[in-house]
């Protein structure tokens, strides 16, 4: 039978109540990643710059498991305003250009103020 593990990742700002991720068998889970910056914790200014933010988060975590953006399979991803949908879109379709995951958006509020998107991704691992 397959075993959790934890995936190590060194990442700013990160959540010290959950692991970036975990593998069990040939899948991973991202936890939820929202839109401040890899390195420096900092929050995008908007909707566009924290979806890039957040993706390049979960982009890191994969490589550390040893996957990538090209093996997910589900996306859940939580906005705070309907109306940044449009613009959501147009830069997930940046890292998702074809090939796309299942995906599902929600509405919602988040832990802080200024966050405005989190993102959350299971993914295969490459044969």
């Amino acid at each position: 039978m397959a075993k959790k593990e934890i995936i190590q990742v060194k990442l700013a700002a990160a959540n010290p109540n959950l692991s970036a991720a975990v593998r069990f068998g040939d899948l991973v889970f991202v936890a939820g990643q929202t839109g401040r910056h890899p390195a420096t914790g900092e929050v995008g200014k908007d909707v566009r710059e924290q979806t890039r933010f957040a993706l390049e988060r979960v982009k890191t975590i994969l490589a550390a498991a040893g996957t990538s953006l090209d093996n997910v399979l589900t996306v859940l991803t939580h906005l705070t305003r309907r109306e940044d949908l449009a613009a959501y879109n147009e830069e997930y379709g940046k890292y998702f250009a074809t090939n796309k995951p299942a995906r599902t958006t929600v509405e919602v509020m988040l832990n802080a103020p200024e966050l405005l998107v989190e993102i959350t991704v299971t993914a295969g691992m490459p044969d």
